[in-house]
């Protein structure tokens, strides 16, 4: 199996558990958030993923920590309660991110395909 297949088959099983959360499974993106996600396209959503995830999520110290993302404004935001990346501790809870150093480039990487993941689900891309 190679490390993308392994990714892959990580990630499947993070979606399997995340549906299983009455929480997690109640999360969709709306009409407007998917035509939104449509007219931007998903090369511009997915750095808007980026942006989010290095100011808001990757440093180690965030002084407002569990309440960072908001519930909307953006679907890339929806993504993350979605699939518990909001925070630190979700990020901990369900990936095994330790909370106690920034996140690596690899580990940002993987936090956006996620979403990303999430989001082309949702759209139907």
């Amino acid at each position: 199996m190679t490390i993308s297949e392994y990714q892959d088959f990580e990630i499947n099983q993070l979606f399997y558990r995340l549906a299983k959360s009455k929480f997690r499974s109640r999360f969709h993106l709306s009409k407007k958030d998917k035509e939104y996600v449509l007219e931007k396209g998903v090369e511009t959503i997915q750095q808007h993923a980026y942006d989010f995830i290095i100011k808001r999520l990757a440093p180690c110290h965030l002084e407002n920590d569990g309440k960072q993302t908001p519930m909307k404004g953006h679907p890339v935001f929806l993504a993350q309660h979605a699939t518990a990346t909001c925070c630190r501790g979700c990020l901990f809870k369900w990936h095994h991110i330790s909370k106690d150093r920034d996140l690596t480039k690899e580990e940002i990487d993987y936090v956006v395909q996620v979403i990303m993941r999430w989001i082309k689900k949702e759209v139907r891309l």
